[in-house]
C-alpha cells in the first residue's frame, strides 16, 4: 500500500497513560512532525493530552463515526484495549493500525519504546506488510451497540444479577448444537482465542485459520469442551435463566440484554489490518508476550 497523493495523513487515538510516559508520548508527536505528517488526533486522545504536559503542536480532531477515508494510518497508543478502542474509529475504513504500547501485555499494540523510532521510519518508508484479522459481526433487534456491532476478540454471553447459571441454547447454520448450562458462553475470533476465551480453557487459534471457537464460561458439565467451526457458519444464541437480565459482551463494549432477545453471530464483511515489521510471526509472539513453551531446555537448544 502506497500513501494516498499529497502530504501522509496519519491518525492518533489513545486513552488514560500514566505521566511516565510523558516523555514518549511527545516523541511520538515530534517524530511526526519531523516527517512532516498531518496528524489527527481523536477527540478522546486530545482531551487525555490536554490534562499533561505533551504538546502536539499543530493537529486535526476527528470524531468516532467521522469519514476518515483520507487517513493513511492510524497509530493506537496504549494497551490492547486502546487497540480494540481504535477499531471502533475506523470501522469500514480498513485503515492499517499500528500498536504502540504505553500498557501492560501488548500482545496487539507490540510496538516498544525501543522500537518505535525504527517503526515511524520504516512506516514512512513502506517497508511495512500487513495482517488481516476477521471480525465477528453481531446482528440483534435493537441495535444494542449504536452501529458498532463487531469486535475483534469476542463475543461473550454473561450471567449478571443472579449467581445461578445460565442457559444458553446454541444453533450453527440453524441446527441445533447446545443447551450450554454455565457462567456465560464465549463466540471468539482467532484474534479474541488467546484472550478471554483462552483463560476459559480454549485453544489458541492462528489468525488465518478462519474459524470461530466457541469457549463455555465455567459449564455444568463436565463433558462440554469448547468447539472450532468454520468462521462462515452462523451462530444464534437464545438464552435463559432464573435473571431477566444477561450481560453482552462485544470486545470492551458491553451491554445489559433481556432474554427476549435473539443474537446471532457472524463473520464480519471486512477485516481489521495490522501493520507487522520485521517479519514477526504469531508463533514469536506467542513466545515474547505469553512465554509460550517457556523452558530452560528450549532456549538452551534453539538460542
Amino acid at each position: 500500500m502506497s500513501p494516498k497523493p499529497g502530504m501522509m495523513k496519519i491518525g492518533l487515538h489513545g486513552k488514560f497513560f500514566e505521566n511516565k510516559y510523558c516523555g514518549f508520548i511527545q516523541q511520538i508527536f515530534d517524530s511526526l512532525h519531523q516527517h512532516a505528517i498531518e496528524i489527527y488526533v481523536s477527540d478522546e486522545f486530545n482531551q487525555v493530552i490536554a490534562n499533561t504536559i505533551v504538546s502536539t503542536g499543530q493537529v486535526d480532531i476527528f470524531y468516532r463515526g467521522q469519514d476518515i477515508s483520507t487517513f493513511d494510518y492510524m497509530l493506537s497508543i496504549g494497551g490492547d484495549g486502546t487497540f480494540l478502542d481504535t477499531i471502533t474509529y475506523i470501522r469500514h475504513y480498513q485503515i492499517p493500525i499500528l500498536g504502540i504500547n504505553t500498557g501492560r501485555l501488548g500482545f496487539l499494540a507490540s510496538t516498544t519504546q525501543d522500537s518505535f523510532a525504527e517503526a515511524i521510519e520504516q512506516l514512512f518508508q513502506q517497508n511495512i506488510q500487513y495482517e488481516n484479522r476477521t471480525l465477528i459481526h453481531l446482528d440483534c433487534k435493537p441495535d444494542i451497540f449504536n452501529g458498532l456491532n463487531f469486535g475483534l476478540n469476542e463475543f461473550a454471553i454473561l450471567k449478571k444479577d443472579t449467581s445461578s447459571m445460565i442457559v444458553v441454547h446454541t444453533y450453527i447454520d440453524d441446527d441445533y448444537l447446545n443447551s450450554y448450562w454455565a457462567d456465560g458462553l464465549i463466540v471468539a475470533t482467532p484474534t479474541g482465542s488467546s484472550g478471554y476465551s483462552l483463560s476459559c480453557g480454549g485453544p489458541f487459534i492462528l489468525p488465518n485459520s478462519h474459524n470461530f471457537v466457541i469457549t463455555p464460561i465455567s459449564p455444568h458439565n463436565l463433558n462440554v469442551r469448547p468447539m472450532v467451526v468454520d468462521d462462515n457458519s452462523i451462530i444464534k444464541l437464545k438464552v435463559e435463566g432464573r435473571s431477566e437480565n444477561f450481560l453482552a459482551s462485544l470486545d470492551s463494549r458491553s451491554k445489559t440484554i433481556d432474554a427476549q432477545m435473539q443474537l446471532t453471530l457472524r463473520k464480519e464483511n471486512f477485516t481489521v489490518k495490522i501493520v507487522k515489521f520485521n517479519n514477526l510471526t504469531f508463533f514469536d509472539t506467542l513466545r515474547q508476550k505469553l512465554h509460550w513453551g517457556l523452558d530452560n531446555r528450549n532456549w538452551t537448544n534453539n538460542n
